[in-house]
C-alpha cells in the first residue's frame, strides 16, 4: 500500500496548525513544516510558530531549524524534506504537512520541474536594480514577464521575484510555464485538506492575530533583528512594517494597520494560488472532527 502524505493547507491565520496536531496525533506520526519563514529561529512571534506546548504534542520538523543569516533555496528544502519524510515512512504510513508558502508545499508534492540553479551574472544585475531602483522595479518587471505568475507571487518578497526573473530570462519562458511541466510521480499518495472561511471571517482572524503577537512581544523581536533588515528573510510582513517605525517613516499605529493590511494580502494571494490546485477536499474553519474523518484516508 502506497505511503500517504496528508497535506494541509489554506490562507494565513485559518488554523491549520491546530488542524495538522490533530491529525497527525490520529495517525501517530509527523509534522512537516512548509512556512518558508518559520524555517528561522529568530521569527518566531511575527511567524506565529506553534506554541511550546503544541511542538510537544507531535514531532514537528523545519520550525526554527535555520538562522536568517542562512542562505536556504527552496531547491534545498525539497531535497531535505522528502528525506525526512521517507525517513517518517519508515516507520508510519502517514505524515502531515502543513503550512502556508504555496511553492513550498509544491516543491515537496509536485517538485520542482529541474529549475535551473541560479545564474550569478542576472541575479548581481537584478541586485543592482532592486538596490539602486527599489522593489516597485522588481514587480513592474515580473508583471510585464508573467502577469499570471504576477497574480499569486509573494510580491513583497524580493527573493521570489528575483528567482522568478532569474528563471524566465535564463530559460525563455514564462515562470508559470516552467512550474507546470510534468514531473515524475512521488511514490507516496498526497491527500490535500484545505481550510476555507468566508472572506469577513478570515480578515477578522487576521487582525486578532496581529493583535496578539503584539501582545506577546512582536515590536521587540523585530527590535532586536534590526540590523539584519536589508536580509530577504525579514522582508516579510510584519517586520518590514515596524522596521519603517524604527526609522521613524511611520508611527506604530499606522505600521500595526500596514500589517494587517499587507496580511489580507498574502491571505488574498494564498487563496488564488490554492484554488488552481488539484485533488483539494476542503474543509470549513468550523468543521467538526467528523468532518475531518469523511475526507481523510483510512488507516491501514
Amino acid at each position: 500500500m502506497a505511503k500517504k502524505l496528508i497535506s494541509i493547507i489554506g490562507s494565513t491565520g485559518i488554523g491549520k496548525t491546530s488542524l495538522a496536531i490533530k491529525v497527525a496525533k490520529y495517525f501517530e506520526t509527523e509534522i512537516i513544516s512548509c512556512d518558508s519563514r518559520q524555517f528561522f529561529k529568530e521569527m518566531k512571534i511575527g511567524t506565529a510558530v506553534p506554541s511550546d506546548e503544541e511542538l510537544t504534542e507531535v514531532s514537528h520538523h523545519f520550525i526554527g531549524n535555520l538562522s536568517v543569516e542562512d542562505y536556504y533555496s527552496i531547491g534545498q528544502y525539497e531535497i531535505d524534506a522528502l528525506k525526512k519524510i521517507d525517513e517518517i515512512f519508515i516507520k508510519n504510513d502517514f505524515a502531515v504537512l502543513v503550512g502556508g508558502s504555496g511553492m513550498y508545499e509544491k516543491a515537496v508534492v509536485e517538485g520542482l520541474n529541474n529549475l535551473p540553479e541560479a545564474n550569478e551574472e542576472n541575479q548581481q544585475k537584478l541586485m543592482q536594480i532592486w538596490e539602486t531602483e527599489g522593489l516597485e522595479k522588481l514587480q513592474n518587471i515580473l508583471e510585464n514577464l508573467d502577469p499570471e505568475y504576477f497574480k499569486i507571487v509573494d510580491k513583497d518578497n524580493p527573493r521570489r521575484l528575483l528567482r522568478a526573473i532569474d528563471i524566465i530570462w535564463q530559460t525563455g519562458k514564462t515562470y508559470t510555464e516552467n512550474i507546470k511541466e510534468h514531473q515524475p510521480k512521488r511514490d507516496f499518495e498526497t491527500f490535500r485538506i484545505c481550510l476555507d472561511a468566508p472572506r469577513e471571517i478570515i480578515y477578522d482572524r487576521i487582525n486578532q492575530r496581529v493583535d496578539v503577537m503584539l501582545e506577546n512581544g512582536l515590536e521587540a523581536e523585530v527590535k532586536n533583528l534590526e540590523k539584519f533588515k536589508n536580509l530577504v528573510p525579514l522582508q516579510t510582513v510584519g517586520y518590514k512594517e515596524l522596521f519603517n517605525y524604527f526609522d521613524g517613516i511611520w508611527n506604530l499605529d499606522f505600521a500595526i494597520e500596514e500589517i494587517k493590511k499587507n496580511s489580507r494580502r498574502y491571505a488574498k494571494r494564498q487563496t488564488t494560488w490554492n484554488k488552481k490546485l488539484e485533488n483539494i477536499e476542503v474543509l470549513p474553519y468550523d468543521y467538526s472532527w467528523e468532518d475531518v474523518l469523511k475526507i481523510l484516508p483510512l488507516k491501514s
